[in-house]
Parts: C-alpha cells; structure tokens; sequence
C-alpha cells in the first residue's frame, strides 16, 4: 500500500534560501509561484514577452526571460505545455543547465518519453497536482488544497525525494495528500484516463442522445437530462468522496436496480481489450510518435477532429439550454 504523505510528515528545509525559477506562467505555473511565495520561498518566473509575462510582473514578481531564471534558479518548475516542452527545453534551458540543479515537471510526458534528456548530474523530480491551476490556486486561498503526485526520475544529490515532497507542501498539496509514483506511473494513468475512459464516457454521452432523439425525446431534454443540467458531475464528485458504488446510496431504488442490472449486461471483455491496446500503445512509445508527427503536421488530424465534434447537432441544443446549465 502506497504511503501518502501529509503536512506532518514534511518539511519545506530542502527549499529554504533556494530560488525557485516556475517556467511558464500559464494556468499551473502561475498557481503554483503564488502558492509557493507565500509559503515563504523565493520564487521568479522565466516566461516569453505576452501576456503572462505582464500578468507575472503584476502580480509582484521577477520576471526574465526562460534562459536567464534558468542561469539564476537552484530549482527550475517547467510549468510549459507539453507540446512545445522539447522545444523550449532544448533552445533557451538546456544550454544554461549547471550541475545540482533541480529540475522539477508538472507532468511526465516530456522525461517518459525522452522529448527532454536532461544531463546526469541533476535531479530530475515530478511535482504533479491534480488539479487545474485555478482550483490548486483557489483551494490554498481558502486554507486547503488538492491531492498530488510526486515522483523521482533522477537522484543526483540524493535528496531529490525530499525536495519534491517540500514543494508539493509548499503548493498545498500536502494539507489533503500526496502519493509518491514513478514517471511512468503518472504517464501511464494520465494518457490512459484520455485515450481509454473518456472516449467511451463521451461516445455514450452522444450515442444515448442519438438514440433519444432518434426516438422522439425532444432534444433540449436529452442533453439535459444526461449531462447539461450538472447532475452527472456532483455524481462523479459523490464517487470521489464517498466511493463509486457506496455514492449510491444516494439514489432511488429504481435508479439503483436500473443502473447495476443493466451494467452487468455491458460487453465488458471486449471493453478491456481495447483498453489493453491503449495501454500498450502508451507504453510502447506508439502514442508518443502519433503524437509528435501530428504536431509535425500542425494538427492537421486534431483540426478535423475538432471540427467533426463542432459539427454535431448536440452543440446547437446545447446553445439553447445555455440559460439553464449551472454557471
């Protein structure tokens, strides 16, 4: 059983008279420096002239560009998108590195899958909260914070484990848990939530409001009564409380009866094939080539995707229902 670890069990000493350097002051990066400012730690921010860039300098902090917080930081935070990781990395990070630097990533991809190969003689860490930056920014306001993965790719000082463990506590994220995985772990669970459960939680949606529709029920109350209306959130926000079957309880009997009846019934063995091959294609490397020639495209497969979904009769009921979903 994973050990999770909480505010008691760690110490902020490894990050005490260090400059933390958050690259990228974007939805997480932007988050985790306020969080960790004013836990009492020095934090600048390293980001391209826009309007993050401002948007940091208002908010009271040193902001340069990623190739001078990368000279000057002991701990660099790489808060950028995955997709433009291995470019950034490569042209304004890389060759200002020194050695017993910490490099810190808010996701896996990048080192997993060796778009960024840092030098041996840094530690390589994964601070990973689980959750958006607004809600990991709004949670600590409040005195609270949101669970967080840890994990340790490189060991250089010996003390890497240590140093993410402090800055998970210094985000928050200690005050509700933090577990401790491995890069693949994070990757692994991460990819395979988008590419397996949520396509199928997505095809259901839409095929259920095809077939009602289909059937007669006039559209605004299928949406609505499927997703738009919020309901099947507080469910999934039941499931993480409380437990997925014991939220249930929750329920009429007839909702009860119909949904474990019925789920018994679902073609679960097919289901686990396809997730197998998911999961294999995300481990073997496959998914991370699709991936790097789709951008080597400029998206060209993700803009008809996109559009194809833009185009569903859905979006148009939806619009309709707009004055009645939750804001």
């Amino acid at each position: 059983m994973r050990k999770i670890f909480f505010d008691k069990d760690v110490s902020l000493t490894a990050l005490k008279k260090k400059i933390i350097g958050v690259i990228g002051y974007g939805n997480q990066g932007r988050a985790q420096a306020l969080n960790i400012r004013e836990s009492g730690l020095q934090v600048i921010v390293g980001n391209r002239q826009d309007k993050y860039f401002k948007e940091a300098q208002q908010d009271g902090f040193s902001v340069l560009n990623i190739s001078q917080v990368t000279q000057k930081a002991d701990i660099l935070i790489i808060g950028i998108p995955d997709e433009i990781q291995e470019q950034v990395y490569k042209k304004q990070i890389q060759p200002h590195i020194h050695s017993g630097q910490v490099l810190d990533f808010a996701s896996s991809y990048g080192f997993r899958f060796k778009c960024i190969q840092p030098p041996k003689n840094v530690d390589v860490v994964m601070m990973s909260p689980r959750a958006m930056g607004i809600t990991v920014r709004e949670t600590f306001v409040l005195g609270k914070g949101v669970p967080a993965f840890i994990a340790v790719g490189q060991d250089f000082s010996g003390k890497a484990k240590s140093i993410a463990l402090a800055l998970a506590k210094s985000v928050g994220c200690t005050r509700v848990g933090v577990l401790e995985c491995t890069f693949e772990n994070e990757s692994d669970v991460n990819l395979f939530g988008e590419q397996a459960l949520w396509p199928i939680l997505h095809q259901a949606i839409l095929m259920s409001y095809e077939v009602l529709v289909e059937q007669g029920v006039p559209p605004e109350l299928a949406a609505f009564e499927l997703y738009a209306s919020g309901e099947a959130g507080d469910i999934f926000r039941q499931m993480a409380t409380e437990g997925m079957f014991k939220q249930m309880r929750h329920h009429s009997p007839t909702s009860q009866y119909g949904s474990l009846s019925r789920y018994e019934t679902l073609p679960a063995q097919e289901i686990k094939k396809r997730m197998r091959r998911v999961l294999k294609g995300i481990r073997s490397g496959q998914f991370a080539k699709e991936w790097a020639r789709e951008q080597a495209t400029g998206y060209s497969f993700l803009k008809k995707l996109r559009k194809k979904g833009l185009s569903h009769p859905i979006n148009k009921t939806e619009k309709r229902l707009r004055p009645l979903t939750p804001q």
